[in-house]
């Protein structure tokens, strides 16, 4: 039983369709399709019930998959121990990021921990939901996400250990030629969906917060806080982003701030990694390295990394 025919038959599990679960695997539906037939070839069996539209999986099938998630997960962590213990580079360190925590806070995790001259780093970007399954799964030996101060975030944190790297702010951005918005009635805004992080951040904290008869009109939504960005350079309309994220065109007038006018949300930058299972290299860097390092990260934006503040974080 291959770990990518069990992913498979998860993915058309938790997506509901074989069509919806192609799309996730990144196959076309009918390469998928082929290969679905391919694993109940080898097993000598039918996995799928096709009088079923959409198709889904058989329920006996259905009723194993807690046991196909927990090998799933066994496999993963078993590769991942396969390839640091015959990696020539050294250490092989794996960590994965929301996508613009990825762009401001990674470099500086990065340079600490590749100060060690044996070890090397492998950086995932994606959203908070991907991140903690590349967690659980053994992909990644930690990830380093936003979460709410003094909100409990959405999982079981019992089973991590979790240290608090830096805050950071999320900020009502524009461009220069849209400075008097905030005096509108209706603002053209640049929107997140509801399903990700920052919408929800933005759902429940921010939007209660808007000025009485306020209305923000949604001209461009995206998942990714970097297309945001753009988009807000371009004059599209009003951003809510992270100060890390935006603290350069500020400076330079590319961007300007409405934080005066319109609500802000402080954030906390925070490292998960699962509790048991760890490496004696993994504890090391986990205690040594990561939790020693001070981010300058802060309601004034993020720096660049510099020679003296990497020196100053190991």
């Amino acid at each position: 039983m291959r770990l990518e025919w069990i992913d498979d038959i998860l993915a058309v599990l938790d997506n509901g369709s074989l069509a919806r679960a192609a799309e996730k695997r990144m196959l076309t539906q009918s390469a998928f399709t082929r290969r679905v037939r391919l694993i109940e070839s080898s097993i000598g069996t039918e996995l799928f019930d096709r009088r079923r539209k959409p198709v889904t999986l058989m329920p006996g099938v259905e009723a194993l998959a807690p046991e196909l998630r927990d090998i799933s997960m066994r496999l993963r962590k078993i590769r991942l121990k396969l390839k640091m213990a015959t990696s020539q580079t050294g250490v092989a360190l794996s960590f994965a990021c929301q996508h613009a925590i990825t762009t401001t806070v990674s470099p500086w995790i990065v340079r600490a921990l590749t100060a060690d001259p044996d070890v090397s780093v492998r950086v995932r970007s994606s959203n908070q939901e991907e991140c903690l399954r590349l967690l659980l799964s053994g992909e990644v030996n930690f990830v380093v996400m936003y979460t709410l101060p003094g909100v409990q975030t959405p999982f079981f944190e019992r089973a991590f250990d979790v240290l608090t790297l830096g805050g950071d702010v999320l900020i009502p951005v524009c461009a220069p030629d849209l400075a008097d918005i905030a005096q509108m009635s209706q603002i053209p805004g640049i929107s997140y969906p509801s399903d990700v992080f920052l919408g929800q951040v933005f759902e429940r904290n921010i939007s209660p917060r808007l000025p009485s008869g306020l209305q923000i009109v949604s001209k461009a939504e995206t998942a990714l806080t970097l297309a945001a960005y753009e988009f807000a350079l371009g004059g599209i309309g009003v951003a809510w982003l992270p100060r890390s994220l935006v603290v350069g065109a500020l400076a330079n007038g590319s961007l300007i701030s409405l934080e005066d006018q319109l609500p802000t949300q402080t954030l906390d930058i925070k490292a998960f990694r699962l509790s048991e299972g760890q490496s004696s290299q993994s504890d090391v860097t986990w205690r040594n390295v990561l939790s020693s390092i001070a981010l300058p990260v802060h309601l004034n934006g993020l720096a660049k990394p510099s020679n003296d503040a990497v020196s100053d974080v190991q």
